[in-house]
């Protein structure tokens, strides 16, 4: 099992697992032992003793719902530490929060186990919610656990609040508007390389600061302030820098020119593509970034990286949105948003990003 990095410990919410050798739990004592600690602190949640959870709507405010779903073999390793897999399914949806500029509330969970996986993995993933939930003040309030002959399945639906009217989607980027990002890209790619090899050649302290960038990835909650300095249009970067700049600009029917030499890059990530391990499209490509990319108008940098700095926050300008050539569409089959180099030439992959299907 790759271990990137330190572990969060195991929070008085989650009891010590028993022994395996005491009789198996069924469903609603697994509910009662493992889930209903996380649901207190969060009245709409009943306790997990009703089929429904209630959430009230302060006035002024809308609610934000995002679901995203995590399948062994696909976005983890079947032998991931369960509290790790708990951390990122929790942390990949908060991202979508982020990206919207809420504040997390609570989350439904569903989870497809199968009948064989041992009580001490439950355990440890009640453990890694717990934990998550303390850092970033969000609560279960529901869900749903079943069998299954297949691998292990899970998903979160997250909730969030944002002032009324002040949602910032994915359409509404015009021509000129300047492209940012937050953190740093390629992080992520270049950790799961390293967990699938299970060893690399990089030096140890890049190593576990990369595994720890893929298995603990940080959702940057309190971007509200920033977009609502200005910005126009913003996704979470999930599938791929270009990938999910490319969702942005479809919408809008414009094309992105990011340049190469702009993307933010972590240390470790500079020295490997020095060392040519990776290429830059690898790293705009490879998804799993949780970061946030966002659309403003020039007039808003200073706004924006004023917020930012105020919010402890990095947050880079990386490109422009530009119409859409004569006759319009994407004919070349690069997508939307585009990469150039130092000289300015189209250096974008043939595929942009992470697709399921």
């Amino acid at each position: 099992m790759v271990d990137p990095g330190s572990d969060p410990g195991t929070p008085t919410a989650a009891p010590a697992v028993p022994p395996e050798t005491a009789a198996p739990l069924g469903e609603f004592d697994r509910i009662a032992r493992y889930f209903r600690p996380l649901a207190q602190g969060f009245p709409g949640a009943q306790g997990l003793r009703d089929d429904a959870a209630y959430v009230t709507v302060p006035p002024g405010k809308e609610l934000v719902v995002t679901t995203d779903a995590m399948v062994a073999g696909v976005h983890f390793f079947p032998d991931d530490a369960p509290v790790l897999v708990a951390g990122k399914l929790l942390r990949t949806n908060l991202s979508d929060l982020a990206a919207k500029g809420a504040e997390p509330l609570a989350y439904s969970l569903v989870t497809s186990l199968p009948r064989t996986l041992p009580e001490a993995w439950l355990a440890g993933f009640a453990s890694g919610l717990a934990a998550d939930q303390a850092e970033f003040g969000i609560h279960l309030l529901g869900g749903d656990s079943t069998v299954t002959d297949g691998p292990i399945t899970l998903a979160i639906s997250a909730l969030g609040l944002i002032d009324a009217g002040t949602a910032v989607r994915r359409r509404g980027a015009g021509p000129g508007d300047l492209v940012f990002v937050t953190g740093t890209i390629g992080d992520s790619t270049l950790g799961l390389a390293l967990a699938r090899q299970r060893k690399g050649p990089v030096p140890e302290e890049d190593r576990q600061f990369l595994l720890d960038r893929f298995y603990r990835p940080r959702p940057r909650l309190g971007l509200g302030p920033v977009l609502r300095a200005g910005a126009t249009a913003s996704a979470d970067v999930s599938d791929g820098l270009l990938a999910d700049l490319g969702h942005i600009v479809r919408e809008s029917g414009l094309v992105a020119m990011i340049e190469a030499e702009r993307v933010p890059l972590s240390p470790p990530a500079r020295r490997m593509l020095a060392a040519h391990a990776c290429t830059i499209a690898d790293l705009v490509t490879g998804g799993e970034d949780y970061e946030v990319v966002f659309t403003a108008p020039p007039a808003a940098r200073a706004p924006i990286m004023a917020a930012a700095a105020k919010a402890k926050m990095t947050v880079t300008e990386i490109g422009t949105l530009r119409p859409l050539p004569a006759g319009g569409g994407w004919t070349d089959g690069t997508g939307p948003a585009r990469l150039v180099d130092v000289m300015g030439r189209d250096i974008t992959p043939r595929v942009a990003g992470w697709q399921h299907f």
